[in-house]
């Protein structure tokens, strides 16, 4: 398959009060030969239009980077070209970084392609360290993809799909959103390594609130792995493709193994741990492991560690302290009579408190045994390791 050609792709800058370096973002685009348009999102004083050499539509109130890069998307469109490739108005990517976006699509197209920064050098916030992380764990739970960054502006979306994604956020969180949509939709997603550049803490240019727009991204991951684990199909934007594996009737024993070997890493055999002890604290009284298989495998999770996980919570301990952590959060202290009464009549409250309990138990003793299974994997996968001098000795 050939790769785009840069002719094929606009460069679209979203920018909303980067005045100070949305000249040289421009200029370094067109020296570097990108077809390009600015998307004025707002910005007051407006952009100069005179001063670019290169289209500039503008909003007239701020929208957000994602009705941005939507307006760059229509105009691509409307224009013949098959790709945006998105670029942060900052100047903190190298627009030239965009053509190891462009080679990546001769491995698949239509395809989203995410420029993997290289988060090495000086002046690289902690705060982006840790929201790439956290931002990367909840997509792999979502769409079961591990990718290296998940936050990165500088993005080469397909237009077609782009355009018929029918994503709802329009702020930073679109990046997100957009993201695990076309993953559902079967649009394959890759990744380049792009450099990046961090200036001084006093002289950045971030529009990112981290009390607001961090409140949105928790929201938007609670709904999407919400929608994930709901049953019904999403929105197909490529055929599926064909997954070859052993099958349950001609080969029961290769796809028992094939079942141990999914999703192993210290961090996902600790979030399916995480999970099988809390749905196993959970009062679904006969469809414990039905239930945890479903989640498991909608969240993408080991399914065998997950039910190993939650043989823990069977009768009589966990459900004991379930019910007796319920029962004092309801009246302020423990249950002391066991008898037919306080056990059997009255078995519709014991339930509820079961509930009420599990709900406070089931999280934190998961997060205890989670953190034990982690250090463990991690133990045992450092364990599992031959030094390569070791290897060259043997």
């Amino acid at each position: 398959m050939a790769a785009l050609r840069q002719d094929q792709v606009l460069l679209v800058i979203p920018s909303y009060n980067h005045g100070r370096t949305l000249g040289r973002v421009v200029a370094a685009a067109l020296a570097d030969n990108w077809q390009t348009l600015v998307v004025d999102d707002g910005s007051q004083p407006p952009v100069d239009a005179a001063k670019l050499a290169c289209p500039v539509v503008r909003l007239p109130q701020n929208r957000g980077k994602g009705a941005a890069i939507l307006t760059g998307a229509d105009y691509a469109q409307t224009h013949g070209f098959q790709a945006i490739l998105s670029l942060d108005a900052d100047d903190q990517h190298d627009p030239a970084d965009g053509h190891r976006l462009l080679a990546m699509t001769k491995h698949a197209w239509p395809a989203l392609v995410i420029g993997n920064r290289r988060m090495d050098g000086a002046h690289v916030p902690v705060a982006s360290l840790f929201g790439r992380a956290f931002s990367n764990f909840w997509v792999r739970l979502e769409t079961g993809l591990s990718l290296p960054d998940t936050q990165s502006g500088m993005r080469l979306y397909p237009v077609a799909e782009l355009r018929r994604l029918g994503v709802r956020t329009r702020r930073y969180d679109f990046e997100i959103e957009s993201l695990v949509r076309l993953a559902w939709g079967n649009v394959p997603l890759l990744s380049s390594d792009i450099d990046v550049y961090y200036p001084p803490a006093g002289q950045r240019i971030s529009h990112f609130h981290q009390l607001r727009d961090n409140a949105r991204l928790s929201l938007l991951h609670t709904f999407l792995v919400l929608r994930a684990l709901w049953p019904w199909p999403h929105k197909k934007l490529l055929p599926a493709p064909k997954k070859a594996g052993p099958s349950l009737l001609l080969h029961p024993i290769r796809l028992f193994k094939s079942l141990l070997r999914q999703h192993t890493t210290p961090l996902q055999i600790a979030t399916a741990v995480w999970l099988g002890i809390f749905l196993g604290t959970l009062p679904l009284i006969g469809i414990h492991t039905i239930t945890i298989i479903y989640a498991s495998h909608r969240l993408h999770l080991n399914k065998m560690a997950a039910i190993a996980a939650s043989q823990l919570c069977m009768p009589p301990l966990v459900p004991f302290i379930a019910i007796q952590v319920g029962y004092y959060l309801r009246f302020g202290h423990f249950l002391e009579q066991f008898t037919v009464e306080t056990l059997v009549h009255q078995l519709g409250y014991r339930l509820w408190e079961y509930l009420l309990g599990s709900l406070l138990v089931g999280p934190l003793l998961g997060l205890l045994v989670a953190v034990l299974s982690y250090v463990v994997a991690l133990a045992i996968q450092r364990g599992g390791r031959i030094p390569a001098k070791a290897r060259r000795d043997k």
